[in-house]
């Protein structure tokens, strides 16, 4: 299998990217037992099929440490031409404090140490409150070790508008913001997007699957609850969805999804992710990887060869209408984990 050349997006003059961005959060802890050696071979599936880009963090278990292993039986196996094309993008999730550079630094090393490379792709920094301004010390100290070579390019995940636009006023070159975007979550048209188009800022769509929800296993299923609700990222979206308009709208959208999706011979998941990545300065969409669990490579492929037409647009967004206001409800992008 060979993904064709739509499945990429020149994220910086030096970063091509997969569109489908393999997550990575998974592998935490929160979404099951993962088998190391079973997991790292699955990487090599996911590579070789044209599923490049990874996004991962700090505080995502083994997550680095996986990245790390890779790159080492990578060039064993292969040689070290094999990792011309993996990109590998990691956070830094810090507790509000004082920031020195020192702190910032041994976090950097940290993680670079983990993952076995000399720069850092893309690092993506998150901060849990705003009214501690030591986010811009970190940011400034960020600055400097990426023009020092430690980090190829800066951006930020879960950051607000308001935020973003003190950030990119201080003077900080941000490359892209992950925020989550889904068909359930639409936020990022309001504020996020119309921001980055002025400023060369580009995003990075989580929650975009809803951690599985916005797939057929879910449609014409009665509303799961408790047990069920087996995975950190189903409970999750699961409060996603009551909060947009709850069980019984949900079951109406994948109706009209399942539809779209048998016209063109693709999944609800398809669908979904098609939708979004086709929204404005949206760079790639992150479809998490349980791996040696569970894997849908050949099932994400079908994406780049789908294009909805208005007919299709129409329809979803003739149900998105009858959803409750989310940015009213629940604030700009990344403000649910600052309430």
């Amino acid at each position: 299998m060979k993904l064709p050349e739509s499945s990429r997006w020149q994220l910086t003059p030096d970063l091509n990217i997969c569109r489908v961005l393999n997550g990575m959060w998974q592998v935490s802890g929160t979404h099951g037992a993962i088998q190391p050696k079973q997991a790292i071979a699955t990487m090599f599936d996911y590579m070789d099929a044209g599923f490049t880009t990874w996004d991962l963090a700090d505080h995502y278990g083994p997550a680095e440490d996986f990245i790390g292993e890779f790159r080492r039986q990578a060039i064993a196996t292969r040689g070290k031409e094999a990792l011309s094309n993996l990109q590998a993008f990691t956070k830094w999730v810090p507790r509000p404090a004082k920031m020195t550079r020192r702190v910032v630094e041994q976090n950097i090393d940290r993680s670079l140490s983990r993952m076995g490379v000399e720069s850092l792709d893309l690092l993506q920094f998150h901060w849990w409150e705003y009214r501690d301004k030591n986010y811009i010390d970190a940011l400034t100290y960020l600055a400097e070790l990426q023009q020092e070579g430690k980090i190829k390019h800066l951006a930020l995940t879960n950051f607000d508008t308001e935020r973003l636009k003190i950030i990119s006023e201080a003077g900080i070159k941000i490359v892209s913001n992950q925020v989550q975007f889904s068909l359930v979550d639409r936020r990022p048209l309001m504020k996020m997007i119309p921001f980055c188009q002025e400023h060369d800022i580009q995003l990075l769509a989580y929650g975009t699957l809803c951690g599985g929800l916005l797939s057929e296993k879910y449609l014409e299923q009665p509303e799961p609850r408790g047990a069920a609700l087996n995975t950190a990222s189903l409970r999750k979206y699961k409060n996603m969805v009551d909060a947009w308009g709850g069980w019984s709208l949900f079951q109406e959208l994948l109706a009209v999804l399942k539809q779209i999706a048998a016209k063109h011979d693709v999944s609800i998941a398809n669908v979904a992710v098609r939708y979004i990545l086709d929204r404005p300065t949206v760079a790639g969409a992150i479809v998490g990887t349980r791996l040696g669990i569970s894997e849908h490579v050949a099932d994400n492929a079908k994406v780049f060869a789908l294009t909805l037409d208005a007919d299709d647009t129409g329809q979803i967004e003739t149900v998105l209408a009858r959803s409750r206001d989310l940015l009213r409800l629940i604030g700009d992008c990344g403000d649910e984990y600052r309430r």
